[in-house]
């Protein structure tokens, strides 16, 4: 057990977390769906099991619009919190923006990567994968079929 904590928070600071323990996977995504959902060109998400993660102040505000899929924000700021994949179980995802401390945070992976946009290059070693880069149960669909 590593005695790593992290911390996060939104752009105003109504919300915030600690994380404790390390992640278990950190990947830029590269689909639409992110896209539209965090209104950036690519996020990096970091994944934490729900036991690691602890709210020290506030209260996300939960959205939905892909089934099984639950992501969180700040109401005031906007802030993209995270989200929660019944499709992953047992599995959270914070997006690298909330983090106190995002430089800490080395991606292993590209999600999606057929989706990128078209000017976007990335300079790395890291394997270019066409579609998630976790195993997910196939009944809540992918970014593709949507």
């Amino acid at each position: 057990m590593t005695d790593r904590t992290e911390t996060g928070r939104c752009f105003c600071g109504a919300i915030a977390a600690e994380l404790n323990g390390e992640p278990f996977w950190i990947c830029y995504d590269l689909d639409d769906d992110c896209r539209r959902a965090t209104g950036a060109g690519l996020v990096v998400w970091v994944g934490y099991r729900p036991h690691q993660f602890r709210l020290t102040r506030g209260s996300p505000k939960p959205f939905s619009k892909t089934e099984g899929v639950v992501r969180t924000f700040c109401a005031d700021s906007g802030t993209s919190i995270g989200y929660a994949d019944a499709g992953l179980r047992d599995e959270l995802y914070l997006a690298i923006g909330f983090m106190d401390a995002p430089e800490r945070f080395q991606p292993q992976a590209h999600a999606y990567w057929r989706m990128r946009l078209p000017w976007l290059e990335i300079a790395d070693e890291f394997p270019p994968l066409d579609a998630y880069s976790r195993p997910r149960d196939p009944r809540f669909g992918f970014p593709e079929d949507r």
